[in-house]
């Protein structure tokens, strides 16, 4: 593996370790402290709103200044969330840090995107060094709560204790300065595009004009289909859990099922990399969760509805390696970053609407419904989908290596 592109997993790695930590610390803490459920979710609400936001601007100045200014202001914000956080563990000082851990997590990730599609070079390269990169945020998924959960009952007098939360987020606030020192080489390389390449129109019709290139529309309505039903996935799971009079530990392994299957499919991924093309994993992903979710509410035990959450984890993991690999070969160089961005962005308001969505659908046609009715949207996607082979072939993005860095001014 390429030293530079390992540097490059393992600098996502730490500062989405920040993100999970907090995410999971933050919460536990409100709850703790006596806030209402409403009052945590939108605690949680804000670690996505700050990358919404930020997604598609981080991924236009990327483009046009690099990757440099992007990491370290990233590292910066993480940690002096994670400090705020410990000086002053208050509520309205946790709605900060979730925003400023979420708006560096949406830089870094896009940033370093961008960066892993220029070490690359053919169609094949990209994909196998995007299956890669994409065990990183399972990775962190783990190393962020375990050490956070750890601190929380063992650094304090008791379990819970205020101490104990501090230290968590002293932790979260250190984690951040090992991307630095990760990617502290790779930053000299980071490579921009020339100002006169770069389009000076207005941020929304720039936007817009993006999706008029062949296929990139195309590409984001599937990606955005199959990132819905990931979260819808997540939420009903629980809810028929315990109309099936599941216990917690049932619903959980359920779940963790699914997380175990998204990380080992993607340890797969890169030795199929040569094999498959992107547009055939990315229908059969949508053709398989499909049929699933028409199955999934008539599965009668924890362990048939394990071994679908699993062969679902299955499927859904391979998408996302395979979606960057198509984006950085149909979008021009110039715009790589604003793509990248455009994309997060749409993926994270996924994350938002569709709990808001839920709620209201479920009570109205149940959660049997819902899966039935997710099964018949992925069912539309499958033409837009099979038609991404016709778009597959020609390389409109860089396909070569990276370029020079700039020369110093």
């Amino acid at each position: 593996m390429n030293p530079q592109l390992l540097r490059l997993i393992g600098g996502q790695i730490f500062l989405h370790s920040t993100l999970a930590g907090n995410r999971m610390a933050a919460p536990l803490w409100a709850l703790g402290a006596g806030y209402s459920p409403a009052a945590v979710g939108v605690l949680l609400a804000l670690f996505g709103a700050s990358q919404m936001l930020l997604a598609v601007p981080v991924g236009r100045y990327v483009d046009r200044h690099g990757m440099r200014v992007a990491i370290l202001s990233s590292v910066a914000a993480a940690c002096l969330g994670g400090l705020l956080a410990m000086i002053w563990p208050v509520f309205g000082v946790l709605c900060l840090t979730a925003l400023l851990t979420g708006g560096a997590t949406a830089a870094t990730v896009i940033a370093i995107q961008r960066q892993v599609g220029r070490l690359s070079s053919g169609g094949a390269d990209l994909r196998r060094s995007f299956s890669w990169l994409a065990i990183g945020p399972s990775i962190s998924n783990v190393i962020g709560p375990l050490a956070v959960g750890f601190l929380i009952d063992h650094a304090g007098p008791s379990p819970g204790s205020q101490q104990g939360f501090q230290a968590a987020f002293a932790l979260m606030a250190g984690v951040p300065l090992v991307t630095w020192w990760l990617l502290r080489h790779v930053l000299r390389a980071s490579q921009v595009t020339p100002a006169s390449s770069m389009q000076p129109q207005a941020p929304l019709r720039q936007t817009l004009q993006l999706l008029r290139h062949p296929g990139i529309a195309r590409l984001m309505l599937v990606n955005w289909l199959i990132s819905s039903s990931w979260d819808v996935h997540s939420l009903v799971v629980p809810f028929i859990g315990v109309a099936r009079g599941l216990s917690a530990s049932q619903i959980g392994m359920i779940l963790g099922a699914f997380a175990l299957a998204t990380g080992l499919v993607r340890l797969l991924l890169p030795l199929l990399a040569e094999r498959v093309s992107e547009w055939a994993l990315i229908t059969g992903s949508m053709l398989v969760n499909c049929a699933l979710f028409v199955l999934y509410p008539m599965l009668p035990s924890a362990l048939a509805m394990g071994l679908c959450s699993f062969l679902m984890g299955v499927a859904l993991g391979v998408v996302q390696p395979m979606v960057m690999s198509m984006l950085h070969q149909i979008t021009p160089v110039e715009r790589q970053g604003e793509a990248l961005g455009l994309r997060l962005m749409a993926v994270t308001a996924t994350g938002v609407v569709v709990p808001l969505l839920f709620g209201s659908v479920s009570a109205l046609i149940g959660f049997s419904g819902v899966c039935w009715l997710v099964a018949a949207v992925l069912g539309t996607g499958m033409r837009p989908a099979w038609r991404l082979r016709e778009i597959e072939a020609p390389a409109v993005g860089h396909r070569g290596p990276a370029e020079p860095p700039r020369p110093p001014r």
